[in-house]
């Protein structure tokens, strides 16, 4: 019987095996997995769970009786140390070994650690996973001031969270403004509006120095010699990819594990999927390397599909999503390239869509609170649809007539 080892335990190494199961993969599977924890969600962290909609059992994409079931082995509470791709055999923080037939390295990614005077005191976090965030949410319970380092998506999920708590919010920024390297303007300055309605201060185009503390952070000192009081920091610098251990073994990587359309790394028999890799994407003509939801459940599908000898190419247009107090915000595609930026609908609303063009052709698409029509985006990206301005403003224009 082929055996296969999944070295990881997040979304796209349980993507993975559901989407075998489901198909009928008759060869004896292991899941490794670093945290003692059963595999869970990640993306209400910083959400739902902070603020107690979510309950920690929610979180758990399948209860234990569905690994018993379907004869998963979990290896949780162990990290795979090394993989001897000649032997084919997995070594374990325990010493134990695992021999496989078939290796997938779903290892995901990391939080970036900064380096600066007081790194060490206490009730300073990084929200990465599910202890972060229950240490996250005591301490909410207990603070008055808060600052968030970075203005990305988890710092202003967590800002949204705390602010709506009670808890005084600072949010410290290097660039000069928020999300800004995702989004328009337009859309960092309605943000930052929204979240200063909701009490968030904030502080752009300066970094943090230092902290100063007792036992426990008291004082975030920034670049420019300013003091902000702070009984507790969060600390959202970006990801890294986990690929040491692939590379390690030979595997090529380059920002992540390189691998082809079908998942297939440059070794026989070993694949990988989710943020760790780095793949083509036919469809944006470009390697991209890609932290979201999606990536990790659909290119787990194509490392499924190949390894059961069924091999589906994975050409996808990516997209993400971030909840803030009652707003959504909805990406579809990369809109880097863009040389104009169309508005359908208003600000005043509160429920209004940017779409980036590169010259007539449609490449991504940001929509705030319009769910409905973002799905029609979606296939609208897809299809690289060409398209006139005033049509794309004009919200009596049926987004659905312009898919072809």
């Amino acid at each position: 019987m082929e055996s296969l080892v999944i070295i990881g335990a997040g979304q796209s190494a349980v993507q993975c095996v559901t989407s075998l199961k489901k198909e009928g993969y008759e060869g004896s599977i292991t899941l490794i997995g670093e945290e003692e924890h059963l595999p869970y969600q990640r993306p209400p962290l910083s959400k739902g769970f902070l603020e107690d909609s979510v309950a920690k059992e929610r979180l758990y994409f399948k209860k234990l009786d569905y690994f018993i079931e379907n004869k998963v082995q979990l290896k949780l509470g162990a990290s795979a140390n090394q993989v001897n791709v000649a032997s084919k055999e997995v070594i374990l923080s325990d010493d134990s070994k695992l021999n496989f037939d078939k290796l997938v390295f779903a290892t995901g990614s990391r939080v970036r650690k900064l380096d600066f005077p007081g790194k060490d005191l206490s009730s300073i976090y990084y929200l990465r996973g599910l202890d972060d965030a229950e240490e996250i949410k005591n301490d909410l319970e207990i603070s008055k001031n808060l600052v968030i380092i970075g203005a990305g998506y988890i710092g202003l999920e967590v800002a949204a969270v705390a602010s709506q708590k009670g808890i005084s919010v600072t949010v410290l920024e290097m660039a000069d403004r928020v999300m800004n390297r995702t989004v328009d303007k337009q859309i960092s300055e309605y943000y930052r509006k929204l979240h200063e309605e909701h009490g968030v201060n904030f502080k752009f185009n300066s970094s943090l120095e230092a902290i100063k503390g007792g036992e426990k952070a008291d004082v975030v000192i920034c670049s420019d010699g300013s003091e902000i009081k702070a009984d507790m920091v969060v600390i959202g610098a970006g990801i890294i990819p986990n690929y040491e251990l692939a590379e390690q073994s030979g595997v090529s990587c380059d920002n992540g594990i390189s691998v082809n359309e079908f998942g297939q790394t440059n070794i026989k028999d070993i694949f990988a999927c989710g943020d760790c890799t780095n793949h083509p994407n036919k469809l944006l003509e470009m390697q991209l390397r890609l932290e979201s939801v999606h990536n990790a459940m659909e290119q787990s599908k194509t490392v499924a599909s190949t390894i059961l000898g069924r091999p589906i190419e994975y050409n996808q247009v990516p997209w993400f999503w971030s909840d803030q107090y009652d707003h959504k915000l909805q990406i579809v595609g990369l809109s880097g390239k863009h040389n104009q930026v169309v508005m359908r609908g208003n600000l005043e609303d509160k429920k209004f869509m940017l779409f980036y063009m590169l010259d007539d052709e449609l490449i991504a698409v940001d929509a705030v609170n319009n769910s409905k029509e973002f799905l029609i985006c979606r296939k609208l990206v897809a299809n690289k649809v060409t398209i006139k301005p005033e049509m794309i403003s004009d919200t009596e224009t049926n987004l659905n007539d312009l898919i072809a």
